[in-house]
């Protein structure tokens, strides 16, 4: 039996303290320990636990509401516990927890990394490569998701593979096709034995927006970036199942076309490559250009172009909230020379190539939910959470919110044509236009908040769970693919993978006003409120429809419940 003593302080803080339920769980190198709840708020307590945690590397604090009580928030300013060994660590906090609020606590003399690298010496620092798949499995169980537990156990499932490009990380590329590419030279005679009886091949994903960009110079030696081609067929099952890979985009005798009949580590090593090509445009494309930057554009344009005291300032100030304040991060921890994408087989210069790339190639279409769907011919494909969920948020922020709020402040088309200011912030996001009528600014603000909240709640909010596991999608593969079948193993796999090191720095944390939220009340006008709070109802409405949806899945999909979308983008 090993005891843990804690110490909980609130700083003297006038009405810190609460008579709520407050959970603590330890987690060390070696273990953690069970939830331990606090009955009565004191400020020491101890916890026991079969044997030592070895080294405390989190405190994990949850707040309960105590049943028939009202709410009664917690300011905890740190949390000192020694260990049975005799230690005494520090657990700095210095914030106010409300009720079903989780907060992880590291060690105050701690690194600023995910304390990864304290559960094996030196691993951040290691350059050797996994020696199984196992030892990467178990190196992430202290931060492991319900979500990220499956990915780490059916990465290898072709069904789930073909799940993924649905519901997971990055659902913004899968596009159906009437006819395959000339230069993707599938036969039905190569897929026949993967069809139903007299199926054709119609479904098709395409990622050549990468084709020709180098990769960066990694260990003396320029890296591969394929960009590859994916065959996904709707079987009878109605699962969506790869059934045909070929790894660059030109056919040539050594550029085979895997099969799901060719040796299991040719076909893993070919939907890796896939994967490598997904993560690096849902990164560089998906994610930080089409979420992160374009917002950025919007808000810089509301702010010179908008006073504070009109409607559509005060309407969407609140959803640019920390935008200029995060993507000046951004551009430090993502694009700096020791950022995320200098990790990848791109590296900086290859991914602002990309960015560009897609740019050109960047309609507004593309950003309406609604249109996008319908241009990649997704309209009817089963188990389609992102797009089921994410055009009921965009016909409640549409219809019910933003519609109503512009039709409150322009009585017609010609108030809208006369707004200068409002012209003015639409002129210098798109040069030479100019909004007609009152449909066509609900329908630009409902783009703007959707994509700021919905859609990047959709690609942000999944890159813990399907992207720490790096088998099931990493940035960086530092092997060719292979240009012969029959040539592989798992020892080639591996060595494909990033080094031990490499995959720890890649590991990514999400952290919230939700959207619907509006507390700067920005608004006095009774009517406006009134909107907000039906609004607020209709989202959560919709959250407790997914929920209950999400409680018959195998996989859950929560990253489109309105509980769990920021209102704008904060991380």
């Amino acid at each position: 039996m090993a005891e843990y003593q804690l110490k909980v302080t609130t700083g003297g803080r006038s009405f810190a303290a609460t008579f709520d339920h407050i959970l603590i769980t330890l987690l060390g190198s070696e273990g953690q320990s069970e939830k331990s709840q606090l009955n009565h708020w004191t400020e020491t307590y101890t916890i026991k636990t079969s044997s030592s945690l070895g080294k405390l590397l989190l405190v994990k604090v949850e707040k309960r509401p105590r049943f028939l009580l009202p709410e009664n928030d917690l300011f905890c300013t740190k949390i000192t516990v020694t260990t049975p060994e005799g230690e005494t660590l520090l657990f700095p906090c210095y914030r106010w927890l409300s009720n079903h609020d989780i907060v992880e606590l590291r060690g105050g003399k701690g690194p600023v990394y995910i304390p990864i690298e304290n559960i094996r010496a030196g691993m951040l620092r290691s350059e050797e490569s996994w020696q199984s798949i196992e030892d990467i499995k178990n190196i992430f169980w202290i931060r492991s998701t319900q979500i990220s537990e499956y990915v780490s156990d059916h990465w290898k499932d072709d069904d789930f593979y073909g799940y993924q490009f649905l519901n997971g990380v990055n659902p913004c590329l899968i596009k159906r096709c009437s006819e395959l590419p000339p230069n993707f030279p599938v036969t039905e005679e190569m897929v026949k034995p993967f069809l139903e009886n007299g199926s054709t091949l119609d479904n098709e994903m395409k990622v050549n927006v990468l084709s020709g960009i180098p990769g960066k110079i990694y260990h003396g030696e320029k890296l591969q970036v394929p960009a590859p081609l994916c065959l996904l067929y709707l079987n009878p099952e109605q699962k969506l199942m790869p059934i045909a890979i070929q790894v660059h985009q030109q056919p040539s005798e050594d550029n085979p076309i895997f099969l799901p009949s060719d040796s299991e580590t040719d076909w893993l090593l070919a939907k890796i490559f896939i994967k490598n090509a997904n993560m690096i445009t849902h990164q560089a494309i998906s994610h930080l250009k089409n979420t992160h930057l374009i917002s950025e554009s919007w808000a810089m344009s509301l702010l010179r172009n908008v006073p504070v005291i009109h409607p559509i300032y005060k309407l969407l100030i609140s959803h640019f909230r920390w935008i200029l304040h995060i993507n000046a991060q951004a551009r430090e921890i993502l694009l700096g020379p020791k950022g995320s994408f200098a990790l990848s087989s791109l590296g900086v210069d290859g991914t602002i190539e990309l960015m560009t790339r897609a740019q050109s190639e960047l309609t507004y279409s593309s950003l309406c939910f609604p249109e996008d769907i319908r241009s990649r011919g997704l309209e009817s494909i089963p188990d389609f959470y992102y797009r089921d969920d994410g055009l009921k948020i965009w016909d409640i922020i549409h219809r019910l919110f933003v519609k109503a709020m512009v039709g409150h402040f322009y009585r017609s088309d010609n108030e809208v044509v006369k707004d200068s200011e409002l012209q003015g912030w639409i002129h210098e996001i798109f040069t030479r236009c100019f909004l007609e009528s009152k449909s066509s600014v609900v329908k630009f603000i409902t783009m703007v908040i959707f994509t700021v909240s919905a859609q990047h709640a959709a690609i942000n909010n999944p890159e813990f769970d399907y992207q720490t596991f790096a088998p099931n999608g990493s940035l960086l593969l530092r092997k060719p693919s292979p240009t012969a079948k029959g040539q592989s193993s798992m020892k080639t796999l591996l060595e494909t993978l990033p080094t031990v090191g490499e995959t720890c720095l890649s590991v990514l944390r999400r952290s919230q006003v939700l959207l619907g939220s509006y507390p700067e009340e920005q608004f006095q006008e009774p009517e406006v409120k009134m909107m907000m709070m039906k609004f607020q109802a209709e989202l959560s409405s919709l959250s407790a429809d997914i929920k209950a949806r999400n409680a018959k899945l195998v996989v859950p999909y929560t990253y489109l419940d309105p509980s769990q979308i920021d209102a704008s983008i904060i991380k």
